[in-house]
């Protein structure tokens, strides 16, 4: 007799919750309610993460934040060799002539000029037309690096820095048709060492 009486003592003390549903309520389930009140619903606020370099110094830190703001370069190993070559060409003083000499853009008159020594006539041109046509001046770091960015010979380059999963190494050789060095120096040391300092923050 007990063992007859058990199942019904079983069911009866499962709570009412613990029940399948019936073929009815699978086939034909409750409607749920996903209206949100606009009013008031709180924003959600999705951070994207950025490379920051916090051991850097403030030129360095800029030209970084505008390079991942008006570009798609994500990778770490881009973003650290472009910044070597600037360290190399001008550790990131824009209004320096070629041989040190830190004077205005237009009192530079011979050699390369600013971030990435702009050289030739008509790159150093560029320079002052651009600036003077989105009203920046031309030695400045804001000024600079929105040329940098826009010029059409990094331009045309860009795509290279923006693909991902290259070494340093591999980006060097972007790096030189963009710049085209003649001395090649310190500039991939610099970037490895830009690599390790950067955090994805």
């Amino acid at each position: 007799m007990f063992t007859k009486i058990l199942p019904f003592a079983l069911a009866s003390i499962i709570p009412a919750a613990c029940a399948y549903p019936t073929i009815t309520e699978i086939e034909n389930p409750p409607s749920v309610d996903v209206s949100v009140n606009e009013e008031e619903a709180v924003p959600i606020e999705v951070v994207k993460k950025t490379w920051k370099c916090p051991g850097c110094n403030d030129n360095e830190k800029y030209v970084l934040a505008q390079l991942q703001e008006k570009t798609r370069i994500t990778d770490r190993n881009a973003l650290a060799t472009i910044l070597g070559n600037i360290k190399s060409e001008s550790n990131f003083h824009p209004n320096i002539c070629e041989g040190g000499a830190r004077v205005a853009y237009d009192k530079c008159y011979s050699g390369g000029y600013g971030l990435i020594q702009w050289t030739s006539i008509g790159r150093y041109n560029n320079l002052g037309k651009f600036a003077a046509k989105y009203g920046y001046d031309p030695s400045t770091l804001e000024g600079q690096t929105a040329f940098m960015i826009n010029e059409s010979v990094f331009q045309r380059y860009l795509p290279e820095f923006e693909g991902a999963g290259r070494t340093v190494s591999q980006y060097m050789v972007s790096a030189y048709y963009w710049l085209g060095w003649g001395i090649k120096g310190y500039r991939e040391h610099y970037a490895y060492d830009y690599t390790k300092k950067m955090v994805l923050a």
